[in-house]
Parts: C-alpha cells; sequence; structure tokens
C-alpha cells in the first residue's frame, strides 16, 4: 500500500472515532516518515482529540518545523494552546495564520472561538462576519455566529442567522435547537410545525442519537410555550434518555468528591496559615446550574466597579491538575501550598484570568459548580467574595431535565434520580461549608431577587464592599456580559416571575425525582 492510501486508511479510521487503531497506524508511518509534515499534524491531531494536549504541541511544533507555511498545524498548534489556557500563544499563532493566508476560514472561526472564551464577543462576531465574505453559506461559522449574537443580546440576528442555517440544511438539528431557545411558540408556530414534520420515521432513521437529542429538547421546549405539559415531558424524557445511555456515570461520583471534600477539610486547621494578599479580587457565583447564578452575574457585573468573566472553569482544572491524584486529594500538597504567602493556585488563577485583559480588579467568575471548590478559595483565594444562588429545589431540578448542557461535567443531568441525589449531595456540603466558614458566603435567593429586586441586589452589592449603582438592575439593557450559558435567552430580559412554581405543570411526570426531594430535604 502506497503513502497515500495509507494516509486515506488512517484518516478513515479517525472519521470512524476509531481513534486507538489511528494513533498506532499513524505511528508506524511517523517511524518511516519522521519529517513528513503532513503526518506529523495528522499524529497531533490524535493525541489532541484524546485529551493528551501536552503531546500534541510536540508535534505540530515538529510538523511547522519541516514545513514554515504548514499553516493547518498552525492553525491545531493555536488550538492547542488555547485548550491549555495559554491564550496569549494561540492567539500570535491564529494572527500569523490570517496574515499570511487570509482566507482560512479554520483559523478564523477558531481565533474568533477564542474571542469568545476571553468573553471578547464583539471581535468574535467581526471575524465570524469576514469568514462569512469568503463563504456565506458556511453552516458552522453561521453557527457561531447565532452563539455569538445571542451571547451580545441580538437576537433578531441570531435568529435570522439561525434561519439561514436551515435554508442551507434543513434537517440541521442543532440549528432547530439553538432556534428554540430564540422563539416563542406562542406567537410563532412555523418553526414549531417544521420541527414536527422532521419526526417522520425516514428522517428520525437518518438522525444520529445526538441529533435526536437536540430535535427532542427543542420540541420540548416548543410545547411547553404552548402549555402543552404533557407532550413537553414526552420530548423531553426521550431526549434525556438518550443522553443517559451515552456514559456510564451517574451523581455518585460526585457524592464521593463531596465526602473526600468534607473528610479534607475536616483535618486542616485553619487557623494556621499566612494572610494572603492580591490587587485582583474574586466574587465568586456558585450554586446548582440553573439557580440563577447567570442573572446574578448579569447584575452584579453590571456595577461600573465590576468585570464580569462569565462561566470560566480555570478554578477547577487547576484543582483538578495539582491537587488530585486518583480521584483523591493530595493532602501533603494541600498543606504546602497554604504555608505560602503566593500560592499556587492564586498564581495560576490569576495568571490565566489576566489573559482577559479586564479593566476592573473586581472580577466575577460564575462557574455554578464552583459550590465544590468553596474551601479552597477560603484558603487560597480568601480576599473573594462567595454568592451561593439557590431556588425552589423542584424548580431547580426541573430546569436541569428541560436543558442539554455541552459540558461533560454534566453527565449526572438527564436523569431525574441522579439529578435528585445530586442536589442533595449539593446541598449537605454548602451547609458544611457555611458551618465551617462563617459570614463567608452571601445567600442569593432567586424567587426572593424576583419579588424585591431592588431590595435584594442591595444586600448583594453592599455584601461585596461596593457603593450601590442603579445600573445593577438595567443589566439586560447594558449587556455589558456576553452570557455563555443556556440562560442566554433568559439574561437578555428584564427580570420576570413566570419560572417561580414552574413545577407544578410538570409534577406528576416527574415523581421520579421529585419523591427523592420531598423525602430527603
Amino acid at each position: 500500500m502506497d503513502l497515500k492510501n495509507k494516509i486515506l486508511k488512517i484518516q478513515k479510521l479517525i472519521s470512524l472515532n476509531k481513534k486507538s487503531q489511528a494513533k498506532d497506524q499513524c505511528e508506524k508511518l511517523i517511524k518511516k516518515f519522521p519529517d513528513n509534515s503532513f503526518i506529523l499534524n495528522m499524529y497531533g491531531l490524535i493525541l489532541q482529540s484524546i485529551g493528551r494536549i501536552n503531546e500534541s504541541i510536540n508535534y505540530f511544533e515538529k510538523a511547522i518545523f519541516n514545513q514554515e507555511d504548514n499553516y493547518a498545524a498552525m492553525n491545531n498548534l493555536a488550538n492547542s494552546y488555547r485548550n491549555i489556557y495559554e491564550f496569549k500563544k494561540s492567539e500570535d499563532l491564529y494572527k500569523n495564520v490570517i496574515k499570511n493566508d487570509p482566507k482560512n476560514i479554520k483559523a478564523l472561526n477558531n481565533y474568533s472561538n477564542l474571542k469568545r472564551k476571553l468573553n471578547n464577543y464583539r471581535d468574535a462576531k467581526t471575524l465570524l462576519l469576514k469568514a462569512l465574505t469568503i463563504d456565506e453559506s458556511n453552516v458552522t461559522i453561521l453557527t457561531n455566529l447565532v452563539v455569538c449574537c445571542q451571547g451580545l443580546g441580538e437576537m433578531t440576528n441570531a435568529k435570522n442567522y439561525a434561519y439561514k442555517i436551515l435554508e442551507i440544511e434543513p434537517l440541521n438539528t442543532s440549528a432547530h435547537k439553538l432556534l428554540s431557545s430564540i422563539v416563542n411558540y406562542n406567537k410563532e408556530p412555523d418553526h414549531f410545525n417544521k420541527m414536527k414534520k422532521l419526526l417522520s420515521e425516514e428522517n428520525l432513521n437518518n438522525f444520529s442519537s445526538s441529533e435526536k437529542v437536540q430535535l427532542f429538547f427543542a420540541i420540548g421546549k416548543a410545547y411547553e410555550d404552548i402549555k402543552d405539559y404533557e407532550n413537553s415531558y414526552n420530548f423531553l424524557s426521550k431526549a434525556n434518555l438518550i443522553e443517559k445511555q451515552k456514559n456510564s456515570l451517574n451523581y455518585s461520583s460526585i457524592e464521593k468528591l463531596c465526602n473526600n471534600l468534607v473528610e479534607l477539610f475536616d483535618t486542616i486547621n485553619l487557623e494556621n496559615f499566612p494572610k494572603i494578599e492580591s490587587k485582583k479580587k474574586n466574587i465568586f457565583i456558585c450554586g446548582m446550574p440553573r439557580s440563577g447564578t447567570t442573572l446574578v452575574e448579569q447584575i452584579v457585573a453590571s456595577h461600573g466597579q465590576i468585570s464580569g468573566a462569565g462561566e470560566i472553569h480555570y478554578l477547577s482544572k487547576i484543582i483538578n491538575d495539582n491537587f488530585m491524584e486518583n480521584d483523591n486529594f493530595n493532602k501533603p500538597k494541600v498543606l504546602d501550598e497554604m504555608s505560602k504567602t503566593q500560592n499556587l493556585l492564586l498564581e495560576k488563577y490569576h495568571s490565566i484570568l489576566n489573559q482577559h485583559q479586564f479593566g476592573n480588579n473586581l472580577i466575577t467568575d460564575k462557574a455554578p459548580q464552583n459550590f465544590l471548590w468553596i474551601g479552597f478559595i477560603k484558603l487560597f483565594l480568601p480576599n473573594s467574595k462567595i454568592i451561593h444562588c439557590y431556588r425552589n429545589p423542584k424548580d431547580n431540578c426541573l430546569s436541569i431535565y428541560k436543558n442539554h448542557f455541552s459540558s461533560s461535567t454534566m453527565f449526572w443531568a438527564y436523569d431525574q434520580k441522579d439529578i435528585a441525589e445530586y442536589y442533595l449531595s449539593y446541598s449537605k456540603l454548602l451547609e458544611y461549608w457555611k458551618t465551617k466558614f462563617k459570614n463567608f458566603i452571601f445567600d442569593a435567593n432567586y424567587e426572593n431577587i424576583v419579588s424585591s429586586p431592588e431590595k435584594e441586589v442591595k444586600k448583594i452589592i453592599s455584601f461585596c464592599d461596593l457603593e450601590w449603582d442603579p445600573e445593577c438592575l438595567n443589566f439586560y439593557k447594558n449587556k455589558k456580559t456576553p452570557v455563555q450559558t443556556v440562560s442566554v435567552s433568559q439574561a437578555n430580559k428584564p427580570i420576570y416571575k413566570s419560572s417561580v412554581n414552574s413545577n407544578e405543570e410538570y409534577s406528576k411526570y416527574l415523581s421520579g425525582m421529585f419523591d427523592i426531594l420531598d423525602r430527603k430535604l
């Protein structure tokens, strides 16, 4: 078999997701052709796809060394640097590719993704519009424009781009799902009818499981809009069942993590560690997903002295990479870092955050599941403020069940029992943190905020040691912080009450979840 056919065989293995076989075949080729830039780049892509990012960097660099104008390898190297939060290196590479190859759509798209990661949605949109002038029918670019416009609160533009995708690809379930998050089907039934036509046996047989999940979640939302809760639940349950079957993990891994955290902090003397100072201070807005964290960040980050970082996951990665071994905490490493005035977690966290180039020293981080790391925040980022968001448990758990999440850490979110048990583990850990660290955590109740916005928001701003800024109540107008989460549509509206007690409409379908909450809370 000649080299070309061997390469085609490896590419076929990659397309079939047979990454281990592709890796083995590629390694054999590298031994024969150690300076072949194309093969080195291909091997780097395989390593990148299986999470071996640092090794992939090595091979992309070799590919570029052997062929200076290998812009595909350069673009892939930039992606790897972006994955390990080396944003400056990543940006320089994207710029270099675009300078030398101005019509490189992949580089424009990936550079846009970096800009979004840095919360710079306006520059991200500009890059995508440039790519669109090169190929106006590029569905990937159009899809990212929908997401970008949503984040910027440009809902009409987002809707128009989604419709353009469907003109090109009527069966594009990702576009249907994006559109469903924007459209109110009480007022615009046409798209709903188009989605229902996709439910024919012929179409469903051709859809992948992931495509079915997107379509079913979208139709479930549409039925909810028209208040047909039985059909809404039927489609939501189908979507959740498919997603649940994709992985074998459940809430028990989170339960173990919570127990390990309690065990670790029960043995740590919190009195004897140096006072840590930092010019940059953080406001961590956390709680269950769908508990109001996006709303609270939009409110708080509208303050003139605060910058919003959005839902970033730097803290979790730093802790996992540096303080955990085989799912257990490295207590000696924790104690060692506690003894330092400039600890590893603080330095790494702010080093990544500084790349955002925020104008303020007070920055919000609204990754909901940072509730897990409140102990680490207290130890290593003690100047921080913790705002814990919570709402009616049944409304909260229902909202999780109704949504599809891109994060792999949300594997527990597609089963009624798993969601309820996760909620119980979260609730138990929060009580532990509040007992351990009195007055360090502010409880922000969603129902109180929507019923008395000014009163409750003033309490939050006071907790952050700031003067009142009336712009905090105009968050939906100023759109200062782009929204990156499934809450994007809600965050672009004034505070509303319709989601309070929303569980009542679904209660007879969710006994598997609600019975656990009733029994154990």
